[in-house]
């Protein structure tokens, strides 16, 4: 059988570093870091858990139940339908991909100057790269593994190198009031700002194109590559975050009162490289968000694909970098609105999936799933309506923003009774 090993791994590991990696991914550890100060530490740590953790895992279990379909389907057919479409939309059109454009051209703002046109003009272009790169998901690698993504970390550790060479500040800030008490919660909440996770469920479809497009055509042997992509990936991730967040505890000392990530960053690189720091930036930036554009754009078409397949894939694809295209100019806030809700929504259903995926065999039941993803869902909808959410947000962990953990556990308890029951009779 033949595996995916040596420069081929790397490259494919670098690919879906590459995907994973835009403007969240950028802005929050930056963000994490000035807000907790002192506290850096333990809140990384629990944001490596969401942010990372939950993301490999995520990549790990689609590639061991071949999609995310069948993994949706072990609750119910009809779930796997809904759900599936819930997650590609909201991590697609409705909200991940336009973001890519529009948080991109901000960085170039300082030096190009602001206004619709302009915004325009670069969204068209930016999208069109976009779309032509997306054309062929199985060169991703190629293009994005071996160029570009070098680029970024490249990029990354100069402006890293620069703050451990010339220190913007002596030590760590003070934590914010959200990091004094329980920093590590809090930064587990940050992790899924990242959205990560839910990407991930996604992308295990691109990346296994990628293997299968280096001579690896086994399935066997493809499952296994994109699993230890997933790790290549992970361990890639730590690091930047890493180096992000101490640049942005020690720039939240210096320059305190920054109320974004990217605020964070550009104070930071301009005091070290003056302009020369903002086009370092904006290229960052720029790069961070083309890798994922591309990545989403491909993943969330090939889905669309295999739904609609008379439709072509690069029919289906043009369709989503137009639409991103206008989204990314008109109303990008009143989007970001809408589709918060869906995210918070939907953010614990799929944590509690991909970890059911993962319990020993006498769990991998239906009556198991189906107890445990309706009451996780009941909670998670509640708390994420504004009417309803102090009534879900009641119960314990809820005030941490964990309210669904309990339900979730209720359900593991029912389902297992529910199953033994139905195979003793």
């Amino acid at each position: 059988m033949q595996k995916l090993h040596g420069k081929k791994l790397l490259l494919v590991g670098f690919t879906l570093f590459s995907m994973f990696f835009g403007a969240g991914n950028l802005i929050f550890p930056p963000h994490l870091g000035a807000q907790a100060g002192t506290n850096f530490w333990p809140a990384f740590a629990g944001f490596v858990l969401s942010a990372i953790g939950l993301p490999v895992l995520a990549v790990v279990a689609v590639a061991r139940t071949d999609g995310l379909p069948a993994l949706a389907g072990r609750v119910h057919p009809r779930f796997a339908q809904v759900f599936t479409l819930l997650v590609y939309l909201s991590i697609g059109p409705c909200l991940a991909i336009p973001r890519t454009a529009s948080t991109s051209f901000e960085m170039f703002v300082p030096l190009l100057g602001s206004g619709r046109q302009l915004q325009l003009i670069y969204s068209i272009l930016f999208f069109a790269a976009a779309f032509l790169v997306a054309l062929r998901p199985e060169k991703l690698t190629e293009r994005l593994g071996r160029v570009l993504c070098p680029t970024l970390i490249f990029l990354i550790v100069v402006l890293f190198a620069g703050c451990v060479i010339h220190p913007v500040a002596a030590g760590y800030g003070i934590p914010a009031a959200d990091y004094a008490a329980l920093p590590a919660a809090q930064g587990i909440l940050d992790g899924y700002q990242t959205m990560d996770t839910l990407a991930a469920l996604n992308f295990g479809a691109v990346i296994a194109l990628n293997i299968q497009a280096q001579g690896v055509t086994e399935s066997k042997a493809v499952e296994q590559g994109t699993i230890r992509a997933g790790f290549l990936a992970g361990g890639l991730l730590l690091v930047i975050y890493a180096m992000l967040g101490h640049l942005g505890a020690l720039t939240g000392a210096a320059f305190p009162g920054c109320a974004t990530g990217a605020e964070v960053l550009s104070a930071l690189a301009t005091s070290l490289f003056g302009r020369t720091g903002t086009v370092l930036l904006a290229g960052i930036f720029l790069i961070a968000c083309f890798n994922t554009c591309v990545g989403l754009i491909s993943g969330v078409s090939q889905y669309f694909h295999t739904l609609l397949p008379r439709i072509s894939y690069a029919a289906i694809a043009g369709f989503f970098a137009a639409a991103s295209m206008l989204i990314s100019n008109l109303g990008l806030a009143g989007i970001i609105r809408l589709s918060t809700p869906v995210l918070n929504a939907i953010y614990p259903v799929a944590i509690v999936l991909i970890l059911l995926s993962f319990l020993p065999a006498r769990f991998q039941h239906r009556r198991i799933y189906a107890a445990c993803i309706a009451l996780t869902a009941v909670q998670s909808i509640l708390a994420a309506i504004p009417a309803t959410a102090s009534f879900a947000n009641a119960l314990p962990l809820g005030s941490l923003g964990f309210g669904w953990v309990i339900p979730a556990l209720a359900g593991l308890l029912f389902g297992t009774a529910a199953s033994v029951r139905y195979t003793r009779d």
